[in-house]
C-alpha cells in the first residue's frame, strides 16, 4: 500500500507548482467534516468535506480515491484555505467506505455510478456553488475519466494526471496480453480483494465487461474542459494521448476545443528531469501554467485570467541525445494539436539477410526464426512499468539472446525526428496456434549503449481483434499490426536505429504458454518455434511518423 500511495502523492506533488501538499501556510487547518454518502443503491461512501472560513457557498474541488482519503488531508486543508470546498472520497470498498472492494467496479455509468451520484450529492449542498472541478493522478486519474463517461453536465474542469480511458486496453491487456507485474502487485499492495484478480483474469478477450468501463466509446458524453498530462514512458502514454484526442474532439459541446495535453519524457512519477537511466535537460520545467493544479481550477471555476486561456492546446517535449550538449532535440514545443507536426509515415524494412534496417524494401524474400520457451521468458528491463524499474534502460543484456531478433540500421548521416504514433507492420509465422509479439524501438548512441523508446505487443489469437480468437495454423505467415504508442524524439547523427522482435518480456507480461488453451486455463506450457518475414510480399516493416525541417 505504501508504494502506491507514495506514487500517487508525488504525481499530486509535481502536478501543482506551488506544491500544495505539505507547503501550505501554516494555519490552523480548517474544520473537516466526514460524511458517509448514499449511492443509489444504499452503498454508502466516506467522503471528507473541507471547507473555507467565511460565507459559501464555494467552488468545489473533488478528489475519488482508492488511496484514503486521510492520506490526502493536507491536500484538502490548502484548498480550503485557497478559498475551495475540497471533498475526497473514499472510493466504494475502500477503507472507510461500505462495499464490494473491487477497482473501478462501480466507478462508471452502468448500473452503477458511483462518481455520477457524488457530484449530484454536491450539487444539493448548501456550501456547493455548482462550479465542480476534479483532480487527480493514476488511479483517481481514472476515477476521473469514467465520472466524465457518466455523462455528466455538472463539470467545470478536470486536472487528469497519467490516466487511461481504456482499463482493458490501456491497463490490463494492451496488446491483448496480461500485463502481470502492474496488474497482481497494484492489487496485492492495494490490498483489494481477492476476487480482484480472479475477475479480471477471467475477462481476457475485450468483451461487455471491459466496454462497461470503456470511455474509448462514450467520449461523446464527455462536457468538461480538461488537462491531461502524461509521458513518454509512463504506464499510460497513449490512453494520456487518446484522452484528450477523444474529449478534444469527439467530446460534448463542452469538452470539444477546450482541452489541454502536457507529455514529457517522464515515466509514472512526472515532471522530474530523470526517467530510467537517462536525464533529460530542463524536462522538469514545462513552459506554461496549465499543469498548476490551482491556477487551472481558479480560470475554470472562478473565472479568473491567469494565463491558462491563452497556453498552446499541445505542449510537448521532444527528446534527444542527452550526451551531447549540441544535440537537436531536448526541447520543449507546443502545437494546436496532436500529433502536432506534419509528419510521414515512413516505413523502415527489417532485412533478414544482414538483420539490418533501412527504407529500401528487400525484394528477396526471406526469415528468421527462434526458439521462445516460456520457461525461460526475455526478461523485463525499462519501459512502462510500475512495480518493477521503468523508463529508458540499456537493453545490451538481452540483445544478445537467441531468442531476440535484432536489427539495426547504419549510423544516421543526419538526425531523424520521429513525433507521433509508431506501428510495426510484421509478417510472421508459428508452429504454435498461439503465441506473443514483442517489438521494441531503440536509440543506440556511438558508445554503443541501446536506449528502449517505445514498445508494443500483440497476442496472436487477438490479431484480428481483441474481442475474438483466432488461432494461427502451423508455418503459416499472418499479417500482425503492432500499436507500440507515441513518441517524441531526434535520434542524433551517427545514432542508430534498433528494433527488438521477440515473444515475452517477464516479468512485465504474462508468458504465452504457446498452448492455445484459455488464458491461465493450464499449467501446460510447451516451446515455440517463430519465424519473421522480411522482403518482397512479405516485407516486415516499421512505421515512424518523421518529421521534416
Amino acid at each position: 500500500m505504501k508504494r502506491c500511495v507514495t506514487v500517487l502523492l508525488r504525481v499530486w506533488l509535481a502536478c501543482s507548482a506551488s506544491h500544495a501538499i505539505g507547503t501550505a501556510v501554516r494555519a490552523a487547518d480548517p474544520a473537516k467534516q466526514t460524511f458517509m454518502v448514499a449511492m443509489r443503491d444504499g452503498v454508502r461512501l466516506a467522503t471528507d468535506v473541507h471547507l473555507p472560513t467565511g460565507d459559501g457557498p464555494f467552488p468545489t474541488v473533488l478528489v475519488r480515491t482508492p488511496y484514503n482519503k486521510d492520506a490526502v488531508a493536507a491536500f484538502g486543508a490548502d484548498g480550503a484555505r485557497r478559498g475551495y470546498a475540497v471533498v475526497v472520497q473514499d472510493t466504494r470498498g475502500r477503507f472507510a467506505s461500505e462495499g464490494e472492494n473491487l477497482p473501478f467496479e462501480t466507478d462508471g455509468w452502468d448500473r452503477l455510478a458511483d462518481g455520477f451520484d457524488t457530484v449530484q450529492w454536491l450539487l444539493k449542498q448548501s456550501w456547493c456553488n455548482g462550479r465542480i472541478g476534479t483532480f487527480g493522478g493514476s488511479a483517481v486519474g481514472i476515477t476521473q475519466l469514467l465520472l466524465a463517461g457518466t455523462g455528466t453536465t455538472n463539470l467545470a474542469c478536470q486536472h487528469i494526471t497519467v490516466g487511461a480511458p481504456s482499463l482493458y486496453h490501456d491497463t490490463v491487456y494492451p496488446g491483448g496480453v496480461f500485463k502481470k507485474s502492474i496488474i497482481e502487485d497494484w492489487l496485492r499492495i492495494s490490498k483489494f480483494s481477492t476476487n480482484a484478480l480472479a475477475l479480471w483474469i477471467s475477462h481476457p478477450n475485450h468483451d461487455a465487461y471491459w466496454r462497461e468501463r470503456e470511455l474509448n466509446r462514450r467520449f461523446h458524453m464527455v462536457n468538461t474542459a480538461a488537462i491531461h498530462i502524461g509521458g513518454w514512458f509512463d504506464i499510460f502514454a497513449q490512453g494520456t494521448i487518446d484522452s484528450f484526442t477523444g474529449y478534444q474532439h469527439k467530446g460534448g459541446p463542452m469538452a470539444r476545443g477546450r482541452q489541454r495535453l502536457l507529455m514529457g519524457p517522464w515515466t509514472h512519477g512526472v515532471l522530474t528531469d530523470k526517467a530510467g537511466e537517462l536525464t533529460f535537460p530542463n524536462a522538469k520545467k514545462p513552459p506554461g501554467v496549465s499543469h498548476d493544479l490551482w491556477k487551472w481550477v481558479d480560470h475554470h471555476l472562478r473565472g479568473i485570467t491567469n494565463g491558462v486561456e491563452r497556453e498552446p492546446t499541445v505542449t510537448y517535449y521532444v527528446m534527444g541525445d542527452v550526451s551531447d550538449p549540441n544535440a537537436p532535440g531536448n526541447v520543449w514545443r507546443t502545437a494546436s494539436n496532436w500529433p502536432p507536426e506534419p509528419s510521414k509515415a515512413t516505413a523502415f524494412y527489417f532485412n533478414a539477410a544482414n538483420k539490418a534496417i533501412s527504407q529500401t524494401k528487400p525484394s528477396q524474400a526471406r526469415s528468421l526464426s527462434y526458439t521462445y520457451d516460456p520457461r525461460n521468458p526475455v526478461p523485463t528491463i525499462g519501459g512502462p512499468q510500475l512495480t518493477i524499474p521503468a523508463g529508458p534502460k540499456d537493453q545490451r543484456e538481452i540483445e544478445s539472446r537467441s531468442d531476440v531478433l535484432v536489427f539495426t540500421s547504419e549510423p544516421l548521416a543526419n538526425p531523424l525526428e520521429v513525433t507521433g504514433p509508431v506501428r510495426c507492420r510484421l509478417w510472421a509465422s508459428s508452429d504454435a496456434p498461439d503465441t506473443d509479439w514483442f517489438v521494441r524501438l531503440c536509440d543506440v548512441y556511438p558508445d554503443g549503449r541501446s536506449f528502449n523508446i517505445c514498445e508494443g505487443q500483440l497476442r496472436a489469437r487477438h490479431r484480428r481483434g481483441f474481442d475474438r480468437e483466432d488461432f494461427m495454423k502451423p508455418g503459416r505467415p499472418y499479417l500482425f499490426d503492432i500499436n507500440l504508442w507515441s513518441t517524441s524524439i531526434v535520434f542524433n547523427r551517427g545514432h542508430k536505429l534498433r528494433v527488438h522482435i521477440t515473444s515475452s518480456s517477464s516479468p512485465g507480461y504474462d508468458p504465452n504458454p504457446n498452448t492455445g488453451m484459455p488464458f491461465r486455463s493450464s499449467d501446460r506450457v510447451q516451446s515455440a518455434q517463430n519465424t519473421v518475414w522480411t522482403g518482397a510480399t512479405r516485407a516486415s516493416a516499421l512505421i515512424l511518423p518523421v518529421v521534416k525541417r
